[in-house]
């Protein structure tokens, strides 16, 4: 009776955590929805629609917005936040966890603070700035609690999630619009240390990226049109051991199919132009993918038993008809998931204003 009584309060209160997450949204209209829509969805919106139409009179809370007004949705923070009849509330009901943020000692991650902003060392398998549902396992938010900061952090720049490494918060919108000119300018320098399966040779690396959406980001040694330049210096690399079977449990570190022996490779890379996936998509490219990466190195596993299969990487020109988006499709199969905590690669130094303001990051997890 008791565990009844106990899974009634949690199920009652659900909502509540929904809300705290960051994962419930609001708007007065519906809003029109995305080419991605499936069929049942589209279903949906044209009944919502036809209920529009059927109004008698139009709600008071509509009066003076356009349609596009009242379709802007908002993000719920507050349980007592008033939410009218016939309107538009999405809920999701499984947001996105990242249970790693629980295991993380956030103060000892600082690596500097000013009254401008946070440099961080973000650990692997947390989100810098959440997810569309989840904004309370994040870098940022715990982060601001460590430091007991009244104002959140501003987000200045993204890692991904399974990378590790230097992240700059600002503490105030003048810094944050000073870090971003920065950005724009190219006056900010990134280093990152990298683990590959393979050895790679240092020097400058250009590769060109398709401009995609989402993983696996596809890349090419030849240039084609409105596709997007990535360039890199490794700037060396050396053999080390390969992380043992207990480090690579703790961090929950895929194998993805790769035949390693007992090396695996650290590598310093300099980056050059900011790509997402970048670092990730070029290794692989170079036959070197990343330790632990499970989107990119099945890719790597299945193109060195059959070079056919990846339509890209070596072509000179590439088609678009119908049998080649079938090529194209069966390519992007053999990519995994995103990992599920870390892989090999650390974003090791963040710098800006020359050396005025250097900042590195602690050990990288495979050593």
């Amino acid at each position: 009776m008791e565990i009844l009584w106990i899974s009634f309060v949690k199920s009652f209160r659900f909502h509540l955590y929904l809300i705290r997450f960051g994962a419930v949204f609001y708007a007065l209209e519906c809003p029109t929805p995305p080419p991605s829509a499936t069929p049942e969805q589209l279903e949906l919106y044209n009944r919502v629609l036809k209920l529009r139409s059927s109004r008698k009179q139009e709600r008071l809370s509509l009066k003076g917005k356009t349609l596009r007004e009242a379709q802007k949705v908002h993000r719920i923070t507050t349980p007592s936040e008033y939410v009218e009849s016939e309107t538009y509330l999405r809920v999701h009901v499984h947001p996105k966890r990242f249970p790693r943020v629980y295991e993380v000692d956030w103060k000892s991650r600082i690596i500097a603070e000013t009254d401008a902003f946070v440099v961080v060392d973000k650990p692997a398998g947390v989100s810098v700035g959440g997810t569309v549902d989840n904004l309370e396992e994040m870098c940022a938010t715990h982060v601001s609690r460590a430091l007991k900061l009244k104002k959140p952090l501003i987000l200045t720049h993204q890692i991904d999630t399974c990378t590790e490494g230097c992240v700059v918060f600002a503490k105030t919108k003048a810094f944050s619009s000073h870090f971003h000119m920065l950005l724009r300018e190219r006056k900010v320098k990134k280093e990152y240390t990298a683990l590959a399966a393979a050895p790679v040779t240092p020097g400058h690396h250009i590769h060109y990226m398709r401009s995609d959406r989402y993983a696996p980001r596809i890349i090419s040694n030849y240039e084609h049109p409105d596709w997007s330049n990535c360039e890199l210096k490794i700037l060396g690399c050396k053999q080390v051991k390969w992380p043992s079977a207990a480090v690579l449990s703790q961090y929950r570190v895929a194998r993805c199919g790769w035949e390693h022996g007992e090396h695996a490779y650290e590598c310093s890379v300099s980056l050059l132009t900011g790509r997402t996936h970048q670092i990730r998509a070029q290794f692989a490219a170079l036959d070197a993918p990343l330790v632990g990466d499970s989107v990119y190195m099945t890719g790597v596993v299945a193109r060195m038993k059959a070079p056919e299969i990846d339509p890209f990487l070596t072509a000179s020109s590439i088609g678009d008809d119908e049998s080649f988006n079938i090529v194209v499709e069966n390519w992007r199969n053999q990519h995994g998931l995103e990992p599920v905590c870390a892989l090999g690669l650390q974003a090791s130094v963040i710098s800006w204003e020359g050396e005025k303001q250097v900042f590195r990051a602690g050990r990288p997890w495979w050593r």
